[in-house]
């Protein structure tokens, strides 16, 4: 065993225990799988808005490639294979491993369908297919969408036969050399090169089924207001409309009341902004706030009634009171200044590919990225599963969630990744850990940024629709250099010499300078149009330190020979960069390697390559009052906790 073997067997009691997740929510009897269908443990998808009656679909499927996209009706396929859904076909666990290129692929399955009362509909969801989906049931042809991480679903109760199983065939389209379309870090060449990786084609993520009322809530959207100590609540109804419809809310941390009110719907929709019991004094606010040292819930129940008290729907939810914010030159977390310490994150497990393992991966992770000393992540190139975001919420790590990247500019890609951007931002507004959006990155997508007047204008028109539907969080429009629209300045700098980093970025009198003669990356940071004058800086990627395998396709910005280098290079690198006044935060290359990228403080399986307590205590340095635990409650006023922010039966 070579001396880096010796160091991965040495460190894996460093990492947490395995974590067990939360009971799921029991699927419904109806779920119609199979004996010989292994399901890995998934929580509930959905989790800011959970009904009791689901089924998941993951499972085996009848499968068949079509490499040439040929087939166009399920009559016409050839099933030869199967596939273990939500797994890509390109992994190891999905059971087909292929790793080629192919335009097409079709799954197909049966379940048998619950018994359904004449107020009810059976609704089939998709979490994920990359990128372009055709779904028929029972024959009929019934939805298609378009988006490799963006939700969708169909009403198919009217397809349902009387008896017997009932059948769903799913045609998932993903040109490979298609550069037109958001793909992220997926690879347009046979092997994966430099920093992309693996094509991801079809399910991804969990296939379910949900038995709703005919006259149901549709969605919610959670917008705290810390200024005002307020939460506000839109909700829309969709389904049959009766006269006099009310929605019942009900606001609770732990066993504490916050709110209980009832509302008239009015067109199908209720706004209202609800006003909460404001304590005045900073010590008994801050029980309620949330941030990643202290991560507090509010659980929200709320029903759909009728005019006489009939109750139409009932779901279960949660959101968060906490603001964000810059402020001149800073990142502003509940009005405070909030030092960001975030890691770049790609998202990726060893045989699962962008799908994680099951639930408890998910949550690991979030609790490795604490235990490395980051108080949040930077998802990078990915649109991440709703679970990661609901772990993030309630274990406490803010997240930076980013589109993933097409990589031409063409009138169809920018219609494409915008009409994707919307779904995204809609799926996600409500997350508390979510404090900044970033639809661009290192101007992919519009690679003639300074001399294209058309992709400039595409960057500010994303950078403002963003604001638009989200004025509350701030919006880097293109992170990494040639900014022109954003709230927060992002520099990508790869520099290996802690000196030079410490050179570069010494003192706020640098600016002037910085922005118009330093180029890290090769390219300006900001261009000259853009009003840059005290935006907040972050050191947004920088580090990438690989350490040395043996393996000739690993890739890094700079390599290390072992696990006492990269400490010791690691440990001086962020003592420069944390002591810099200049930037509001950071973000670090990265969480963990990433393929041939070797570059991770993890190994791609999760063990560190040195120990937490030592990677947590190079990454925070001195602590900050931001990272100091809450002292306890005095007595009579329970403090919500990591634990208890959130019932055991919410969304787990």
């Amino acid at each position: 065993m070579g001396s880096q073997d010796s160091t991965r067997a040495a460190n894996t009691s460093a990492v947490p225990g395995a974590t067990v997740p939360e009971a799921t929510p029991a699927p419904s009897p109806w779920t119609g799988a199979r004996k010989d269908e292994v399901t890995e443990v998934r929580g509930y998808p959905r989790p800011q808005l959970r009904r009791a009656a689901w089924c998941p679909l993951n499972g085996r499927w009848d499968f068949a490639l079509d490499p040439l996209g040929r087939w166009s009706v399920p009559a016409e396929v050839s099933w030869n294979a199967h596939i273990r859904v939500p797994f890509a076909p390109e992994t190891e666990r999905s059971g087909v491993g292929d790793t080629g290129f192919y335009r097409a692929c079709w799954y197909r399955r049966t379940f048998e369908p619950p018994t359904l009362s004449p107020q009810e509909r059976l609704v089939l969801h998709f979490g994920a297919v990359d990128h372009a989906a055709t779904v028929w049931v029972n024959g009929s042809r019934c939805a298609h969408h378009e988006g490799g991480y963006a939700p969708f679903k169909v009403d198919i109760t009217d397809l349902l036969h009387r008896d017997g199983p009932q059948e769903i065939v799913v045609r998932a389209e993903d040109d490979p050399a298609d550069l037109a379309k958001p793909r992220g870090k997926q690879d347009w060449q046979l092997e994966p090169h430099s920093i992309w990786y693996p094509r991801t084609t079809g399910i991804w993520q969990t296939v379910w089924l949900e038995r709703v009322p005919v006259t149901r809530i549709e969605s919610l959207r959670w917008t705290p207001n810390l200024a005002r100590w307020e939460l506000g609540l839109e909700v829309h109804i969709e389904g049959t409309r009766p006269e006099g419809l009310r929605l019942d809310v009900r606001l609770s941390v732990g066993d504490t009341l916050l709110a209980q009110d009832s509302y008239t719907v009015v067109l199908g929709e209720v706004y209202r902004r609800i006003a909460l019991s404001d304590p005045g004094i900073d010590d008994f606010r801050n029980e309620l706030l949330w941030s990643p040292s202290s991560p507090t819930l509010i659980n929200a129940r709320i029903e759909l009634r009728g005019a006489d008290g009939q109750l139409f729907d009932a779901v279960d939810s949660y959101t968060a009171l906490r603001s964000v914010s810059v402020q001149g030159d800073r990142f502003v977390l509940n009005g405070r200044p909030y030092p960001l310490r975030l890691v770049l994150d790609q998202g990726y497990w060893d045989g699962t590919g962008i799908t994680a393992p099951d639930d408890a991966a998910l949550r690991r992770d979030v609790e490795l990225a604490r235990a490395m000393g980051f108080n949040g992540v930077r998802k990078h190139q990915k649109i991440e599963d709703p679970r990661y975001l609901y772990w993030a919420d309630r274990l406490g790590l803010i997240v930076w969630e980013e589109m993933p990247s097409a990589y031409r500019f063409t009138r169809q890609s920018v219609e494409r990744l915008t009409r994707e951007w919307l779904e995204v931002l809609a799926r996600d507004y409500s997350h508390p850990c979510i404090v900044a959006w970033v639809p661009l990155n290192e101007s992919w997508g519009v690679p003639n940024l300074p001399d294209n007047a058309a992709e400039r204008h595409y960057v500010q028109a994303l950078f403002h629709l963003t604001r638009t539907l989200d004025p509350v969080r701030p919006v880097i429009g293109n992170d990494g250099w040639e900014s022109v629209a954003t709230d927060i300045i992002g520099i990508h700098d790869y520099d290996s010499d802690p000196a030079k980093i410490a050179q570069r970025y010494h003192s706020h009198e640098v600016r002037p300078h910085l922005f118009q003669r330093e180029r890290p990356g090769g390219r300006v940071i900001v261009l000259a149009e853009h009003p840059h004058a005290d935006h907040p800086i972050v050191l947004s990627e920088f580090g990438g330190i690989s350490m040395a395998r043996g393996d000739q396709r690993e890739w890094g910005y700079s390599q290390c020979k072992g696990p006492e280098e990269l400490e010791r290079r690691y440990t001086a690198l962020l003592e420069v960069v944390r002591s810099l006044a200049l930037f509001a935060g950071f973000c670090y290359t990265q969480f963990a390697d990433t393929y041939q990228e070797a570059n991770g403080l993890l190994y791609s399986d999760r063990t560190p390559k040195f120990p937490l307590e030592r990677m947590a205590e190079a990454t925070r340095g001195p602590r900050f009052f931001s990272d100091i635990p809450m002292p306890p409650a005095p007595s009579g006023r329970p403090r919500p906790t990591t634990e208890t922010g959130e019932p055991e039966t919410a969304g787990a």
